[in-house]
């Protein structure tokens, strides 16, 4: 028994190395690079249904506000008169630029908090061209319903009142934060999303947009958020070149006083 075992063994073993080329290697099992593929559908997985894609779940909510705004804004009667009543009985209308720099204060928190040491979900170039193609697709979509819709501001000042364009660009901005660092701490949206509320009514409260507005600017800065990621590739996971790392520090100037030194190590 044992010799016959033996003689098998030794058969297979011969026929095996016979198929192999003088001086050939066995190849080893290449791991799965999840690195490269960790965008595409893994074979045999089951299709998910439209209305579970990712085009849905980030068109839904911007869907709703848009469709809201628009529907309330017709004839700025009805709903929208009634809210700027109450906002006027609440609040006197002022007049103040404090919006004016409010609306950016998202961005501010984004660098701090990246300045801070927290990693956020995408290198910092990758996080810029997100910014760039984002302020870009707001931008266009926002000045163009405006054009298009000619409503006109409850100060009577212009006919550019649908969609608001403050509230747009600080719900983007808003958008972009919690995006990046959700998995880090939910209270950084909730943060950056409530400075962009702020900026909403502050719009209200100096008379120059209706509620519609406001809450159509919201949809507006989402949407474009959100289609900025879905189309944004992320290098496809490679380890970025350049701004990986950034820092300040003190640095002491030559002749006399102190000075802030930019540490930056840029990685291949």
């Amino acid at each position: 028994m044992l010799k016959s075992f033996l003689f098998r063994l030794v058969l297979a073993f011969s026929l095996g190395s016979a198929a192999l080329p003088a001086g050939a290697q066995v190849p080893l099992a290449t791991p799965t690079d999840t690195t490269i593929n960790k965008y595409q559908t893994p074979a045999g997985a089951a299709k998910k249904p439209w209305y579970k894609g990712k085009l849905v779940r980030a068109t839904i909510v911007p869907a709703v506000l848009i469709g809201y705004g628009a529907i309330t804004a017709q004839g700025n009667a009805g709903v929208n008169r009634d809210a700027r009543t109450f906002v006027r009985q609440q609040f006197r209308p002022v007049s103040t630029r404090f919006d004016d720099a409010l609306l950016f204060v998202p961005y501010a928190e984004l660098g701090v908090v990246a300045l801070a040491g927290v990693e956020s979900r995408s290198d910092r170039i990758n996080t810029l061209l997100v910014i760039a193609k984002a302020e870009a697709i707001m931008l266009a979509s926002v000045f163009a319903v405006k054009s298009l819709s000619r409503e006109t501001r409850p100060n009577g000042s212009d006919n550019l009142s649908f969609p608001s364009g403050h509230t747009a660009q600080a719900f983007l901005a808003a958008s972009i934060v919690h995006t990046e660092f959700r998995d880090k701490s939910q209270w950084y949206g909730v943060g950056a999303y409530t400075i962009a509320t702020s900026v909403a009514a502050l719009r209200m409260i100096n008379d120059k947009h209706w509620q519609s507005d406001v809450v159509a600017g919201a949809g507006f800065g989402i949407l474009s958020a959100h289609l900025a990621y879905l189309t944004h590739r992320n290098r496809w996971g490679r380890q970025p070149r350049l701004l990986r790392e950034t820092s300040f520090s003190p640095t002491y100037v030559p002749g006399g006083g102190m000075g802030l030194g930019l540490v930056w190590r840029p990685r291949r």
